[in-house]
Order: structure tokens, then sequence, then C-alpha cells
């Protein structure tokens, strides 16, 4: 257990039926908390080119006395498996213990699912299933198609071998005629096995409308929210889902070459939170 200032950050693997899950809880030390978030990270590379703003959004949280819980799903980061063992079914199941977990421990306050990316469309659908259980929803940047999403994360494949055989060897569409048959196939460090890309490839946010009250916060140099997440807004809206939407200049700091911290949307997401819970 560490302390930090009047915080205390403690990381621990929480049990599960399939294997121990690495998780970081932090908590205010001078109050009760006003408000429990669980944070579900993104996908692949973007966990680790995010982890130093999540890092610096959860501490600030904490300090202004919310707390958080941070899992590593199975096949990632330091939970159990390697990511070939990854399945969306079992991202879900991770995602619903942990919640199950932190509920448990702060049953007097308000829930909320706090996402990012693949996270924020993973917690859309897990609220979705929580429907009876009362929680909220924060994301940022949800993916909002998951085929369109797939292939982005293919053609990684396709630019690391014109890096290194000076031409691309695959297409995309060999590459998910591949995965269509069963093969797992290496992307850039990770094992994508085939029953994950399928079901990511089906994924679409617009038809999976919350069933809480949601802050969606989108990051835009332009400051407007994107046709395609308006639509998806226009859409979950038409099924009268709750949805506040903020949009924020800064950098897509999940998918820069360096690591980059977005102090902007930090700011914005703090806000945010604590107008809802002063």
């Amino acid at each position: 257990m560490t302390a930090q200032q009047d915080i205390r950050i403690e990381p621990f693997f929480l049990p599960s039926e399939t294997g121990p899950l690495f998780c970081i809880g932090l908590l205010p030390t001078q109050r009760t908390p006003r408000a429990a978030l669980l944070y579900l990270h993104p996908f692949a590379e973007e966990m680790h080119k995010s982890r130093r703003t999540v890092a610096l959004q959860a501490r600030r949280l904490a300090r202004e006395g919310f707390a958080v819980l941070q899992v590593d799903l199975r096949g990632c980061g330091d939970s159990w498996g390697d990511f070939a063992d990854a399945t969306w079914q079992g991202w879900l199941y991770d995602a619903h213990t942990a919640f199950s977990w932190l509920r448990e421990r702060a049953s007097s306050v308000p829930m909320i699912l706090w996402g990012l990316r693949l996270g924020a469309t993973l917690a859309a659908e897990l609220s979705a299933q929580l429907e009876a259980v009362p929680h909220h929803l924060l994301l940022w940047q949800p993916v909002l198609d998951g085929e369109l999403f797939l292939n982005q994360f293919l053609r990684l494949k396709l630019a690391s071998e014109m890096l290194t055989v000076g031409s691309a060897q695959v297409d995309t569409k060999t590459l998910r005629t591949r995965l269509n048959s069963g093969e797992t196939i290496e992307i850039g460090g990770y094992a994508l096995s085939a029953s994950l890309a399928n079901v990511l490839a089906e994924l679409r946010l617009e038809s999976a409308p919350p069933a809480s009250s949601t802050l969606w916060l989108d990051l835009n140099q332009a400051g407007q929210l994107t046709p395609a997440s308006t639509r998806v807004v226009h859409a979950w809206q038409a099924q009268e889902a709750q949805v506040t939407v903020s949009v924020i200049a800064g950098p897509p700091f999940w998918s820069t070459q360096e690591i980059v911290e977005c102090h902007p949307l930090i700011d914005a997401t703090t806000a945010a939170l604590l107008e809802c819970w002063p």
C-alpha cells in the first residue's frame, strides 16, 4: 500500500473463477467517497499509450474524493493469461467481477463505469447487462464501429511489413479471411484470436444504448463532435438514453507515438463529476 498526500493507492490481484486480475485501487483518505468508478482500459497498444493520462486522472479524482478501481482484463497488462486468451465475453465477465467487488465495498455511493476507447464500448455493453443495478457511465472517445476498428488494427501488420521488407505481404481482406477460418494472427506483438476478432467486427455502439445516464467526452481539435459520434448519440437519445456530450480540444493520447498527457480532458472530466457529485 502506498500513500500520496491525501489518497491511498493499493495494487492487488482480484480473484476470479478464471484467473487473478491485476487491479489498482485509489481511495481518498479524508472522507467517504463521493462516488466509485471502475475503469476499463482500451485495446492492445492503446492501453499502454494511455496509462499515463489515465493514472493522472485516477489520482486527481481520488484527491477530489472519488474512489477508483483500475483493472487489467484477462490477457492484458499484469492479469492472468496471454492476449490470445482474450475474448469479448471473458472481458465482460472480468468487468462484471470487478464491478461487483467494488459495489460490495462502496454500496452506499453512486457507481460509475468509466471506459476509454474499446473499454468505453465494453462499459456501454456491460451497462445494458446491469440495467437493474443503479450506475452511471463515463465514456472517453468510445469505439463506434467494431469492423472499422478491427480493420484499422489489422493495417498495423501491413505497415510493419512495409517497414521491414519494403512492401505489404498481405492485405486486410486476406487477414480477415484467415481470421474467419479460425487462425490466430500476430499484429504488432499481440496474438489476435479469431474468436475475439469476429466479435469485434460485429460491435456497433449505435445498437447498444446504455441503461444509465451517460457522460460522453470526445477529443477533437475542431471542438465539434464528429458526424459518426453525433449519429450514435442521436440514436441513443431516440431510445430515451440520457446522454450529455462534451468535446475537448486535445491530442489522441492513446495513439500518439510518444507518451502524451491530456490535461484538458482530465480537467473537464473532474469538473463534470464534481458538478454531479459536489
